[in-house]
């Protein structure tokens, strides 16, 4: 049986996400110097990716 067109993995429909994983805002956000040491990760504000 053949998997459906919407099911195929992110690598394989070539579209950029929208959306940041934690991490990967902190890390955004402390690129910009909008990170303070000693912040909870909780709780982030919304950032657009680059």
């Amino acid at each position: 049986m053949s998997q459906h067109r919407s099911l195929k993995g992110a690598s394989s429909v070539g579209s950029k996400r929208s959306v940041l994983k934690r991490g990967e805002r902190i890390k955004l956000m402390k690129a910009r110097g909008q990170w303070k040491e000693g912040r909870l990760p909780t709780g982030l504000p919304k950032t657009k990716s680059e």
